[in-house]
Parts: C-alpha cells; sequence; structure tokens
C-alpha cells in the first residue's frame, strides 16, 4: 500500500458523485455512509461470531484443533492477499456494480460477455450466501431456544422463523440508508464486545484449560481419509467458509463518502480485524474444550445442540446461564450478519438490474425516492433467498447442494478482476494502491483462489454417498448454465446497451472503456 493514499483527507460528496460520473453513472442512491459504516457492513458479513461458530465442526472432524488454529491464520494471510487486490480495483472504480464492472472494464477482449459471467456468479452466489447466513441464524436460534425454553427445533419451525428473519432484514433495509448505516456500527461493535465477552467467560470461568501444544497441535480425524495434508486442507474450508462477503464495502460504495478511499479500506480491515479477532475466538473456545480424547472430540463433533461451541460454553463454564447468554451474543452477530448480506446484494442486484442483466430489470433498477434506496431490489433478494432455501423444509441435503455455490461463485467472482487486472499492463490505479507489491499480492491472490476452487469440489469426507456427495460442481455447472442461456436469451441484446440510458451520464457503449 502506499504512503500517500493514508494521507488523502475526506473528499465532499459531490466529488464522489463526480467519479461516479466519470465511470458512467448517475448518482441516484443516498450518499450516507461514513467509511467506518462501510467498513462494518463487510466485517457484519464476514462474523466472526457466525462463520467460526456454524462452521466449527468442518475443521473439528477434518484435522481438529491443528487445523481449527492453525488453518484460521492461514487462509486468512491469503484470503488478505484477495482483498488487497480486490481492494486496488475497488478504488478505480468505486461502483455498486463491483466486481462484474471491475472485469467489464479490466477485460481486453468480449468487455459485455466477461461482466455478465462475473456478474451471474457474483449475483446468485451473494442471493445464496443471503440465505445460508439466515437460515444458520435460525438454526442457531432454535438451538438458543431449545437450550432455554425447551422448544424442539423442527424444519418447519426453522424454516418459519428463517422467513421471519429475512423479513425484517428486508424491512429494515427498506427504512433507508441511515439506519442501516446505524445498524452497521452497531453490528460492529456487537461483534468486539461480544468477542471479548466469550473469550473473557472461557478464560475466567472454566477450571481447566488445554495446553497451548495440544491447542495448536492435537489432529483428530472423522472424514474417512488417511492422507494427513488432505484433510488438513479440507479443514481449511471452515475458515474459507467465513472470509467470505467483503466485497460488499464495493457494493455500498456509492452511498459511502470518500468511497475511492474508503471501500477499498473497508475491503481490508474487514478481513484483518476478522483474522485477528477469529484467531483469538477459536483459540479460547478449543484451549476451553474438557475432554481432548479422541473419543471426546468425536462426542463433542456430534453434540446434541448442533453447534459444537455450544456444548463447549456448557462443559466449560459448568454455569448454563452464562453459556446461554453467550449463545444469544452469537444470535444477535447473525441476525446483523443476515441484515448486512441483504444490504449487499441488494445493492449488487440494483447495479446488474440498472445494466439490464436480471429479467425485469426496470422494475430492480428503481429507486425509492423518499428513502434513497433500492427497495424493489431489496424484496427481490429476499423472495429468491427464501426459494433457494426452500428445500430445507424437506431435505437438508438438498439445501446445502443449493448453497453451496455460496462461496465458490463468490470467489469465482472475486478472483476474476483480480486476474483481468494483473493482464492488464496499461492499468492506471486509483488514490487507494499497493504500488510495488501489487503484481506479487495480485498472483498469490490468483493462485490461492484456484487452490481453493479445486478444494470446494472435491469430496471432504469418505465414503462418498448422496448425504456426504459435494454438490459444489454441480451448482457451479448450473450457474454457468444459466448464465450462458440468459446471455443469448437477454444479455447480448439488452445488457449494458442504450435502454439504460436514463441512469447514465455517458454512452452505453462507453461504460466499459477506458
Amino acid at each position: 500500500m502506499s504512503e500517500e493514499t493514508t494521507k488523502i483527507p475526506d473528499a465532499p460528496v459531490d466529488d464522489d458523485a463526480a467519479v461516479l460520473a466519470e465511470l458512467g453513472y448517475k448518482q441516484e442512491l443516498r450518499r450516507g455512509m461514513s467509511g467506518f459504516s462501510n467498513f462494518a457492513v463487510s466485517f457484519s458479513i464476514i462474523s466472526i461470531l457466525a462463520g467460526c461458530f456454524t462452521s466449527y465442526s468442518i475443521a473439528l472432524t477434518s484435522g481438529g484443533p491443528a487445523a481449527i488454529n492453525l488453518g484460521w491464520p492461514l487462509a486468512g494471510a491469503f484470503v488478505l492477499c484477495v482483498a488487497f487486490a480486490m481492494a486496488e480495483v475497488c478504488s478505480k472504480y468505486p461502483t455498486a456494480g463491483g466486481l462484474y464492472f471491475w472485469a467489464g472494464r479490466l477485460a481486453k477482449r468480449n468487455k459485455r460477455q466477461w461482466a455478465w459471467f462475473v456478474g451471474w456468479f457474483n449475483f446468485l452466489g451473494e442471493v445464496a450466501v443471503t440465505a445460508a447466513i439466515d437460515y444458520g441464524a435460525a438454526v442457531t436460534m432454535m438451538a438458543f431456544a431449545n437450550l432455554t425454553w425447551g422448544v424442539e427445533p423442527n424444519p418447519v419451525s426453522t424454516f418459519v422463523l428463517f422467513v421471519v428473519l429475512i423479513v425484517v432484514h428486508g424491512l429494515l433495509n427498506a427504512f433507508g440508508v441511515k439506519i442501516v448505516s446505524l445498524l452497521s456500527n452497531v453490528s460492529a461493535w456487537w461483534h468486539i464486545v461480544g468477542v471479548a465477552i466469550i473469550v473473557g467467560a472461557l478464560w475466567i470461568m472454566p477450571t481447566a484449560h488445554q495446553s497451548a501444544a495440544w491447542t495448536f497441535t492435537a489432529w483428530h480425524n472423522q472424514t474417512g481419509w488417511s492422507f494427513a495434508p488432505y484433510v488438513f486442507f479440507v479443514g481449511l474450508l471452515m475458515a474459507q467458509y467465513t472470509y467470505t462477503g467483503y466485497d460488499a464495502s464495493a457494493h455500498v460504495a456509492e452511498e459511502t463518502k470518500n468511497a475511492s478511499i474508503a471501500a477499498p479500506r473497508g475491503i481490508v480491515m474487514s478481513v484483518v480485524i476478522s483474522i485477528i479477532g477469529g484467531w483469538i475466538l477459536l483459540y479460547s473456545i478449543t484451549a476451553a474444550i474438557q475432554d481432548g480424547s479422541d473419543d471426546g472430540l468425536t462426542t463433542l463433533a456430534g453434540t446434541s445442540t448442533g453447534l459444537p461451541p455450544a456444548q463447549v460454553f456448557l462443559d466449560a463454564l459448568n454455569n448454563p446461564t452464562v453459556a446461554k447468554f453467550l449463545l444469544f451474543i452469537v444470535c444477535g452477530a447473525q441476525f446483523f450478519c443476515g441484515m448486512a448480506s441483504v444490504t449487499a446484494n441488494s445493492r449488487m442486484s440494483y447495479a446488474f438490474s440498472r445494466d439490464n442483466a436480471i429479467p425485469g430489470s426496470r422494475l430492480w433498477a428503481q429507486v425509492n425516492p423518499r428513502t434513497g434506496t433500492p427497495t424493489n431490489s431489496i424484496w427481490l433478494c429476499v423472495v429468491v433467498s427464501i426459494v433457494l432455501a426452500a428445500p430445507a423444509l424437506f431435505n437438508y441435503t438438498a439445501y446445502l447442494a443449493v448453497t453451496s455455490i455460496a462461496v465458490i461463485g463468490l470467489y469465482i467472482a472475486y478472483v476474476t478482476p483480480v486476474l483481468l487486472r494483473r493482464l492488464d499492463t496499461n492499468f492506471k490505479p486509483g488514490p487507494w494502491h499497493l504500488g510495488k507489491w501489487s503484481p506479487l499480492v495480485g498472483w498469490i491472490a490468483v493462485v490461492w483462489v484456484v487452490f481453493i476452487v479445486v478444494l470446494f469440489v472435491l469430496p471432504p469426507v469418505t465414503p462418498i454417498t448422496v448425504d456426504t456427495f459435494n454438490y459444489a460442481p454441480i451448482a457451479v455447472v448450473v450457474v454457468a448454465l444459466l448464465a450462458t442461456v440468459l446471455w443469448f436469451a437477454k444479455g447480448r441484446k439488452h445488457f449494458m446497451t442504450a435502454e439504460e440510458a436514463s441512469h447514465l451520464t455517458i454512452q452505453a457503449e462507453k461504460l466499459l472503456e477506458e
């Protein structure tokens, strides 16, 4: 990162509108977010209090404590390279469209096609992430209700709670950018203070802790695979599933003041704080495990609560009331995480519709003149997320198959503009940039994403059955086919054409020209 980027003063709002106009778009959304609020949206979606809890069992059964506490910073270091590389491009193109617009600008040929396919992976990935976050929140809240009031969770009650949550998130987003900005700030502090409370309780209340050597190196394997490096790499998926959604800072760029500095900074800092906070949290949970034997870890992974960290609270604190309070903190964090996901998803959907990509684009691209928010796009994201999560009513494996596009789809969208930027020797960086470190960081990011995309499509456990099969490759193929069909049916004639002139400050055919 260059030295001068930290010295640039905040620009007035009019300058942001001027930058957006140069990129080709009118200022339609209300610009009311501070740099901290921009960071808070991405930080809330990463949500270490959500991901570290709901995905903990992945690493616990695939490498155990070693995969948890060595895997988190290892994956984090590489993800930070991805964030740095994305942030540099974001500074040059601070638009709500984000990744797909960057890809279109950076591609040498077939610019509209690059933008189209990246956009569809980004859009469906974000919808799947929104569905997964709010469904995960419903699962956690049902676990809390079970512990507190003895409510027995079942697929119908969990799904009904999920629908209530996502509708509430839609309503909160529809009220306007000021309430979103305020709640994002509250969310950031909820996460930071919440982690501090949980970590404090885990170190003060238990009568015994595991040693540092055990917490970092103990090995546990329930995958059925015997090749240790493969098992460890599969365990990295816990961290990789959590480190997603930081593109949100780009999607709210048109609502952020001094966006060319604040948005890239939000992308990077959300990952940095998550690496540090998540590592402290995971180490504290793992060190508080009371039975560190192989059988003990197997029992923990199969806990009736459905959340091994919640079981650690119950076992280690020896105080059910405090354990329930800590789980309540996690529930609150997941609520804020879902709200932020709807924010980012709806802004990306609005921008993609502004460019005539989604069927019914004219409706989804409308901005509510009273609130300055894309209200129709918000409800589009809510409805599509509910549809994607609906299979959970009948078969949880089917639901996982549908939402498996979430992370892999997003990372395909993340890395494409980063790769195109590396291949574009004429790229002139924006005010926030990496200087001489740009090529090294960028290529590390590309190689890492290629590695994890391969990892995402490999079988995590053996024997492979209908319930354990990895459906991610099928989901990726389905999205690619859908995008291809829609391109020939709609995109090639209507995407980024003169039809969207009412949203533009330049001619549509010049949108992707440098």
